[in-house]
């Protein structure tokens, strides 16, 4: 991925990153994911008393994405408060569910160190619809 388009998406996770709505853990997460016609989906972390219905800012972002109808994306940017902000499992499933192995991630924490990695890498064994057919 170009520099100048990793930079844009790191900066809209950082503008995301600022609405997040975590009373509860005080750690907010933002997230920028580009799709395949070059649209920017944004997401924050929103978080619930019961901690059971929060959701993580990739997931908002895909489920953005997904409510409009785009199904098919080329990389996300994550930034939160630890170094660097990696997705969680259950985002890594959901990305599984819509993203090929070469999916760029790029991770980014609150020092600027950023991450990039591929679906395929943070999560090499996934399964989903592929498997059902």
């Amino acid at each position: 991925m170009e520099k100048r388009i990793a930079d844009e998406l790191l900066l809209s996770a950082k503008e995301a990153k600022k609405r997040a709505y975590s009373p509860y853990s005080g750690f907010s997460v933002g997230a920028a994911l580009l799709s395949e016609e070059g649209k920017v989906y944004l997401g924050c972390n929103i978080e619930n008393a019961s901690f059971t219905p929060t959701c993580c800012a990739e997931r908002v972002a895909f489920f953005s994405a997904i409510a409009e109808g785009v199904k098919h994306f080329t990389a996300i940017a994550v930034v939160g408060d630890t170094a660097p902000c990696m997705p969680c499992g259950v985002c890594r499933q959901v990305m599984s569910e819509f993203c090929s192995e070469n999916f760029e991630i790029i991770c980014e924490g609150e020092m600027g160190e950023a991450v990039t990695l591929t679906l395929g890498e943070l999560l090499p064994h996934s399964f989903g619809l592929k498997e059902k057919k």
